[in-house]
């Protein structure tokens, strides 16, 4: 069974990263959560970074506002795909310092990123990383899709009055 870590910089960061959290439950896979600081608790950092892959994760998700070094810090010492969220933070030049310190990755260290406190997108692509191999997953995400799909034209019936 695959599993994802979420990992974030601080507490403040976890009303965004709930999101990824509860998209992952929501296809049944496995999430260990975490307060990992690039910053505060490097040592930390290189040791889950390191360990990630032998410690049973597919996929890291890391969120951070500000500088937002830790979805690359991550990335730079693990085998694993990281997807990267930037977190508007109160000490944020409205989400853009976050944005570029995750976006702007050098040659050799890519870092997956989605928008601006875009945790629920971030979920949905490590599912859809995971899908890749397990068709269970991959089940779940073609429904999950679906009905996206359902929703558009069940509101667009609502609109145009059309059945």
């Amino acid at each position: 069974m695959s599993k994802v870590a979420v990992v974030m910089g601080s507490t403040s960061d976890m009303p965004v990263m709930q999101d990824a959290i509860d998209i992952l439950k929501g296809f049944d896979i496995e999430v260990d959560v975490d307060i990992v600081s690039a910053h505060r608790t490097p040592e930390k950092l290189f040791d889950f970074s390191k360990n990630a892959h032998t410690n049973g994760y597919t996929v890291i998700i890391a969120g951070a506002g500000g500088a937002a070094h830790l979805p690359g810090m991550v990335a730079s010492m693990s085998p694993l795909p990281v997807i990267g969220v930037p977190v508007k933070s109160s000490n944020s030049i409205d989400g853009w310092d976050s944005i570029l310190s995750i976006l702007q990755m050098p040659g050799g260290v890519p870092v997956a990123t989605v928008a601006l406190n875009g945790a629920k997108n971030a979920g949905i692509l490590a599912a859809q990383i995971i899908g890749s191999s397990d068709k269970c997953v991959l089940d779940k995400v073609i429904l999950y899709k679906e009905g996206l799909k359902q929703k558009v034209i069940d509101g667009a019936k609502s609109v145009s009055g059309k059945k």
